[in-house]
């Protein structure tokens, strides 16, 4: 209601500045019938607006004007400067009243009939033009009931469409410098500027999309109105279902799909659903169904009309098709199904029984492709006997900017939308196979089988990398299943200007657009789900029974996530604990209370990976790692990320509790595996309350074997260790002894609990074997629950 409310102030204010001059104008020649008209069409769509949004006193000024200018119009009434001073009145009474409407106030009650009255012949009332309420104090105001609705302005397409194709150059002039700036030597002040210009850029790149976008619900606004009057011209009973109108589209493409979306339903209502007792013989409901659905996938608006007729017989479409000349006997025999189905968008060519003055004429479905294929989209059809027929109209968002990755098979490079790329992973991996199930490549990722399409043998391109060589892309189109590209190379991330291909590029099924490198050499931008068709992949030729297996085979494996710490360990982290990754300005670290800490947006998260400032680069961007436990979080520096693996290998505990929960084998290579809940302990121990007194150990100092062999094993489980002769070893609760020992020992026996370490296997049960490692954990694990941490 805002948006109508804002659109109707736009309009009757850019009405108004052209109003005064007419009205004065039309005093002067009173037989000028185009300002009369105008001045007429002024008040009229005031009026007509103002029941639909409930402004009564506004409706009946401008009805009254209305009526005198009618009387006008039909020469019942001469016009004459009382009636012209009066019209001038209500006019400006009209504006004072849509300022306010645009500041978000109501308009209050008020009595306006000495304008209306002053509108009538022969009236004799002097008009004043008081204001709509009057301000003595400031208290008679009316109060606002909102926020102002936003200022607009009318532009002509024409100015938006050379406005948009000039931000689409300057990203490809940003692509192309980033380019540069990549491989010249680094200049800090120049890759700031770079920054700050890309923002920018980006910002008004996603205003200008913006200005030519327009909700797809005005396109379906119409829908339910016309399907109602053709059921009842046709005696059939059909219910419509919209979903979808919340999807955004080019205002221009709208018009254009309008006419081509008119005559799908109309078919459809005519000769797709059958009458009421042809469906109820049929075993269906008398009250046939069609739904209308929208939904954006990458650089595509996908309009799915479907109804629940009786489909379209492919037997008959060919029958028809060699009796009028369109295929012959050898054609026939070598179609598939679908095509023979696209038979329905020959020309000429109808399966109606009969012609009806809505469809059967065999005109229609052809032309609905030809206007559909010039706008760069595809229609498809898919339908099966007795159950229903869906039509598909693929259609592009317009000129556009989104993100993409671009790949290459040998020397031909291509883009895939980043918004379809699950993740990338390298084919020669540990953690990835190949096999062929059916004939079809199956690649297993982590335990986890899907349909494998490499594109060189899609594209019947030369490639010289083999499977195991190439790089896997892992796509999951939208509303589809996930599938693997097999690509020679990968290439950079960017922002690229997709247009519509030529329709002979679109009907491949491959492609979504095409574009330009940042070096203006062209690309073609796929579409995922078009590409996982023509590759052949079908979720249900891959062996489901085999692909439980590995997965019930593996589902004690911990996905991590293997990476670069900025000191260069290789390092490994659960992945189920990262919320996300983000690069973050040198300038956004520092140390506060006593801790290094990052500020993320509005958040100022603790930090790890690093010891001190020092570490980090002098300027640029860092990458953090996002870390959360569901209630809170902190952030982890690191290098780069190298893949996606699986912890198929026990892990090697460190000797010490710290920020590296221990070391393990990862596709070959060791990894240390960072303890996120060591971190959490440490880090957040502030925000958690008081922390617990850790039990304090005694170990004597000049003791080689129990400072660098016992001494990890007594921090691991939880003590903290004081040195013999130190001024803690007072509040010892255990302390450590060699069996010869003799006293006084740094506490007397009632005081702590002692514990005798032994050289040989073999001896009494007052002591421990200094070797026996389950005994000692047993003896500090005692010493702990006994109350050893209060």
């Amino acid at each position: 209601m805002d948006d109508l409310i804002a659109d109707f102030v736009a309009e009757c204010r850019e009405m108004l500045e052209s109003l005064g001059g007419e009205i004065v104008a039309w005093e002067a020649e009173p037989h000028d019938r185009a300002r009369l008209d105008s001045i007429f069409r002024f008040v009229h769509t005031v009026k007509g607006n103002c029941g639909f949004f409930d402004f009564p006193r506004l409706e009946a000024l401008s009805h009254a004007a209305e009526d005198a200018l009618a009387d006008c119009r039909a020469d019942r009434r001469k016009a004459d400067a009382k009636l012209v001073s009066a019209v001038l009145a209500v006019i400006d009474r009209i504006g004072e009243m849509i300022e306010l409407i645009d500041q978000g106030q109501d308009i209050p009650d008020g009595d306006d009939g000495d304008l209306i009255h002053a509108l009538e012949e022969g009236a004799e009332i002097i008009v004043e033009n008081t204001p709509v309420f009057e301000k003595s104090d400031g208290d008679n105001a009316p109060a606002a009931v909102g926020h102002a609705a936003p200022r607009t302005i009318r532009l002509s397409v024409d100015l938006l469409d050379r406005v948009m194709s000039g931000v689409s150059d300057m990203v490809l002039a940003r692509n192309e410098l980033a380019r540069r700036l990549r491989e010249a030597p680094e200049d800090v002040a120049v890759a700031g500027a770079f920054e700050r210009l890309s923002g920018i850029i980006a910002e008004m790149r996603d205003s200008i999309t913006q200005t030519r976008m327009q909700r797809i619900e005005n396109l379906f606004v119409a829908l339910p109105r016309m399907v109602r009057d053709l059921s009842n011209d046709l005696d059939k009973q059909v219910m419509i279902d919209i979903d979808g109108g919340d999807v955004e589209l080019d205002r221009e493409m709208i018009e254009m799909i309008r006419d081509p979306l008119t005559h799908i339903i109309r078919n459809a209502v005519d000769h797709g659903i059958e009458a009421p007792a042809d469906r109820l013989t049929a075993g269906k409901r008398e009250i046939g169904m069609l739904k209308v659905s929208a939904r954006q996938s990458g650089n595509q608006i996908l309009i799915d009309i479907v109804d629940d007729g009786k489909g379209i017989d492919p037997k008959k479409l060919v029958e028809k098709a060699l009796a009028n000349g369109v295929i012959d006997r050898a054609e026939m025999e070598e179609m598939t199904e679908r095509q023979k189905l696209n038979l329905i968008f020959a020309a000429g060519l109808s399966t109606a029984s009969e012609v009806t003055s809505v469809s059967g004429r065999g005109v229609g479905m052809d032309v609905v492709r030809s206007n559909i294929e010039r706008i760069g989209g595809v229609v498809e059809v898919d339908s099966k006997i007795g159950e229903g027929t869906r039509m598909t109209l693929r259609v592009p968002l317009t000129l556009t900017i989104i993100p993409a990755l671009t790949v290459s098979i040998g020397d031909q490079h291509f883009a895939i939308p980043r918004s379809a790329i699950e993740e990338i992973v390298r084919a020669n991996g540990s953690s990835v196979t190949f096999e062929r199930v059916g004939g079809a490549g199956v690649a297993t990722i982590r335990g986890k089988r899907v349909p494998e399409i490499a594109l060189a043998d899609v594209l019947e391109l030369p490639s010289d990398l083999h499977d195991e060589d190439r790089t896997l892309v892992v796509i999951r189109p939208a509303g589809g299943d996930t599938y693997a590209l097999a690509v020679d190379k990968i290439h950079d991330h960017e922002e690229l200007v997709v247009k519509p291909a030529a329709p002979a590029v679109m009907a491949t099924g491959l492609y979504a657009g095409t574009t330009l490198a940042d070096d203006g050499s062209p690309i073609l931008l796929f579409d995922p789900a078009g590409l996982a068709e023509v590759g052949g992949v079908k979720l249900g030729e891959v062996d489901r029974n085999a692909e439980e297996e590995v997965d019930a085979a593996n589902d004690d494996h911990v996905e991590v996530l293997l990476f670069r710490s900025l000191g260069g360990e290789r390092r490994a982290i659960r992945l189920g604990l990262v919320d996300r990754i983000e690069e973050v300005d040198v300038e956004q670290f520092g140390v506060s209370a006593g801790q290094l800490r990052v500020q993320l947006g509005e958040q100022i998260l603790p930090l790890a990976g690093i010891d001190s400032l020092s570490a980090l680069p002098k300027s640029g961007k860092v990458r953090v790692f996002r870390l959360g436990d569901g209630e809170r979080e902190l952030g982890y520096v690191f290098d780069a990320v190298a893949e996606l693996a699986a912890l198929d290998y026990e892990i090697t505990p460190a000797e010490t509790q710290g920020e590296v929960e221990g070391v393990t084998l990862i596709a070959g290579k060791p990894a240390e595996l960072v303890d996120v809940h060591w971190l959490f302990t440490n880090l957040l121990r502030a925000t958690a309350g008081k922390p617990q007194r850790r039990p304090v150990c005694c170990l004597p100092k000049d003791d080689v074997w129990m400072q660098n062999m016992l001494r990890p094993i007594v921090e691991a489980a939880g003590y903290r260790v004081v040195d013999v002769g130190s001024e803690e070893e007072k509040i010892a609760e255990l302390v450590v002894a060699t069996e010869n020992a003799e006293w006084p020992l740094p506490k007397e026996p009632g005081d702590a609990t002692i514990l005798r370490l032994r050289n040989s296997a073999e001896g009494d049960d007052e002591s421990v074997y200094r070797y026996d490692r389950a005994g000692l954990l047993m003896v500090l694990k005692s010493v702990t629950a006994a109350g050893g941490a209060k």
